[in-house]
């Protein structure tokens, strides 16, 4: 086997590779032994065809190409193993002529990462705040939570719940049709589409009304995009809705732990104060892994970005609950093309990876690991926070070598985090002496 390195650039190496005559003989002896069991050969008992006589029913191409399908895969093993190249995916491979075999060969290899002065790395903590107006949205919140619609005989108003019945045609095609529907008359609402709340304000209880409006382009249903839509709504019936006092009593009904409406503004205000709080931790954190890679300088193969946007896409079909229905459809119900979608993902799968790269740095360089006994804390903690009767089975699962190992990297990327927070809060953190020696050498 002849391997000529043409090239290494974005952290992948780019090969061409000729096969020798004899490894071609022998894979193709194999590929023989492994059709002549299942090829029927005219005159001859399954598996006992010579092999010229094979080669001449199914075609030398067929038995070439399935001595390459188990040649090729074990070549790329021997030429990655040979040149000592620390691959981090599949290498790619373009065979480029079979007399004599040659493949081109390209291999993604493992990211390099230098980070900058990061012991010097300062941001600015923004404190949470927090105040009465706050407190009082969320109080008033809870009151439309609890509040009760009772009917009314006046024209329909926004922030009533009317009961509507719904029919409507683009040109012949029925688009939208609903009997009995709860649709809660919002200004600006964009539920069915733009402009159905204000034609329904003003309608009166028994009165049926026809109007159209223009689907939105990037309606689910690209068919009817930006078409004209003809609608018939009838109002069957008006509710209003009636928000309780402000009193103690409100403040019982909305948990039994709350005797009144001082106690309940004070467990809001203590959730609203630790949500802020998280917050500020949290941006505090981006902000430090954000000045962390602006410093550093590294480099890595595309296949790591292409990765990373397959799992931003799998998250979106998990979201959207797609997942079971595939790709394809739910690509038509945002109206864009696979290119498109991985495109418009690509500037943040590129941010995730190079935060991954330099936090994955920063624990290597700091030496920060995770001990058993701390994993045995965090399966603790994980087990405690699901249903009695799930946690023997969850802490089964928990248990096993690979999940140890993930519970493993994500305390790493924890504590590593942490480290970098507390150093870009300062004052100046010293790493320990062996560390620095490293960072300054």
């Amino acid at each position: 086997m002849k391997v000529t390195n043409d090239k290494t650039e974005n952290s992948q190496a780019f090969l061409t590779v000729e096969m020798e005559p004899a490894e071609m003989e022998e894979g193709l002896q194999e590929a023989y032994h492994h059709l002549v069991k299942r090829t029927n050969v005219p005159g001859f008992r399954k598996g006992k065809a010579p092999r010229a006589i094979l080669e001449r029913y199914i075609g030398r191409e067929s038995l070439l190409e399935d001595a390459l399908h188990h040649i090729i895969p074990e070549a790329c093993d021997r030429v990655i193993a040979e040149q000592k190249l620390e691959a981090v995916g599949q290498p790619q491979v373009e065979i480029t002529q079979t007399e004599p075999v040659t493949f081109k060969l390209m291999v993604p290899l493992a990211p390099k990462v230098r980070l900058g002065e990061y012991l010097q790395v300062r941001v600015e903590e923004t404190p949470a705040v927090l105040n009465d107006e706050d407190v009082d949205k969320v109080i008033e919140q809870l009151r439309h939570q609890h509040a009760v619609w009772e009917p009314v005989e006046r024209p329909a108003s926004y922030g009533d719940l009317a009961a509507i019945d719904i029919e409507s045609r683009v040109g012949e095609e029925p688009f939208i049709k609903q009997d009995g529907v709860q649709y809660y008359v919002r200004q600006g609402s964009a539920v069915p589409i733009q402009g159905f709340a204000e034609q329904v304000v003003d309608m009166k209880i028994g009165e049926t009304k026809e109007f159209t409006l223009t689907v939105p382009l990037d309606h689910a249903q690209a068919v009817f995009a930006g078409k004209e839509a003809l609608f018939t709504v009838k109002v069957a019936e008006i509710k209003q809705e009636k928000l309780p006092e402000l009193n103690d009593d409100f403040a019982k009904q909305v948990g039994a732990e709350f005797q009144t409406v001082a106690a309940l503004r004070e467990r809001v205000q203590a959730d609203l104060k630790s949500r802020a709080e998280e917050k500020a931790k949290e941006d505090l954190q981006n902000k430090a892994v954000e000045a962390l890679v602006n410093i550093s300088e590294m480099e890595f193969p595309p296949v790591m970005v292409e990765r990373e946007i397959d799992r931003l896409i799998s998250q979106q079909l998990r979201f959207w609950r797609m997942d079971d229905r595939g790709l394809g459809e739910y690509l038509r119900s945002i109206n864009k093309t696979e290119t498109e979608l991985r495109e418009e993902l690509r500037p943040v799968a590129t941010k995730r990876v190079k935060q991954a790269l330099a936090i994955d740095e920063l624990a290597k360089t700091e030496r920060i690991e995770a001990t058993d006994s701390e994993i045995d804390a965090e399966i603790d903690r994980l087990v405690k926070a699901t249903a009695e009767k799930e946690q023997a089975r969850f802490r089964k699962e928990l248990s096993t070598p690979v999940s140890r190992e993930s519970l493993k990297q994500d305390l790493v990327i924890r504590k590593a985090l942490e480290r970098l927070v507390a150093i870009a809060k300062g004052p100046t953190v010293t790493a320990n002496e062996e560390t620095q020696k490293e960072v300054s050498s």
